[in-house]
């Protein structure tokens, strides 16, 4: 039985404790790593001081990372096992929208667990899922964990790569291979939110179903306009306003 059913959805942190729950299920099926736990934990404390809602940066920067999606020539989304536990769903829908491919890629790397994500994410609704077992046959250069292992049709041959709650190293190496790189990240002080492209100081539960929404809206407009959005988006300024509102609320 779930935990939730002891909770009333009254309680003023149901969500967030839904969240929790997907997880820790996640962690039961072997999907999400018991480090991912802590990591999540770790984004929680930050998003308890932006009050648990998306705030006016994060909206500009997930406007921005719709428009880079749409104008990417190969995007892919990196999905890990906290992102496969909680937006699954998602994930497979922004695909679908953006043309984007997906691909697995993990820190902590099994073909059990591998397989599992790949799993989870074709029941859903994916027709292809990379990167998994001997399909990540391509390196990263200068990558010393097991991200470095990407599958050469996707993460290889990106142009555009969206990560969530990543590891620094991949999105620095990533970036010096002249990629852009959309993240998903909590934590605005994180090498991960510093370094990438574009970064989206949000909770993935609420930034992914905004993406979509604007990916959707943005969808069969044109170029100019696309090119417009981030022409007038300054990462800098963005993450600078964010750790802003962080040390206002603290």
């Amino acid at each position: 039985m779930s935990h939730l059913s002891f909770i009333p959805k009254s309680h003023p942190r149901y969500f967030s404790l839904l969240t929790r729950e997907k997880l820790t299920e996640g962690f039961k099926k072997g999907i999400v790593a018991a480090e991912g736990l802590i990591a999540h934990g770790r984004g929680e404390a930050f998003d308890y001081i932006l009050g648990e809602k998306t705030l006016n940066p994060a909206k500009k920067a997930i406007k921005a990372a719709a428009a880079l999606l749409l104008l990417a020539k190969n995007p892919v989304i990196s999905v890990n096992g906290n992102s496969a536990a909680l937006s699954a769903k998602e994930v497979v829908k922004l695909a679908k929208i953006t043309g984007s491919k997906i691909e697995v890629n993990l820190f902590y790397r099994t073909e059990k667990r591998e397989k599992k994500i790949k799993d989870l994410l074709m029941a859903c609704g994916a027709a292809l899922v990379l990167g998994t077992g001997k399909d990540a046959s391509a390196i990263i250069p200068e990558l010393l964990s097991e991200r470095r292992k990407v599958d050469p049709r996707g993460i290889f041959k990106a142009d555009v790569v969206l990560v969530f709650l990543e590891d620094g190293d991949r999105t620095e190496s990533l970036v010096k291979m002249r990629k852009k790189v959309i993240a998903i990240d909590l934590n605005p002080f994180s090498r991960t939110a510093q370094k990438a492209t574009l970064t989206i100081v949000d909770n993935i539960v609420r930034a992914m179903p905004n993406l979509i929404k604007l990916s959707r809206e943005f969808k069969g407009q044109g170029e100019q306009k696309l090119k417009s959005i981030l022409k007038n988006y300054d990462n800098k300024k963005i993450l600078k306003e964010m750790i802003k509102i962080i040390r206002n609320n603290y």
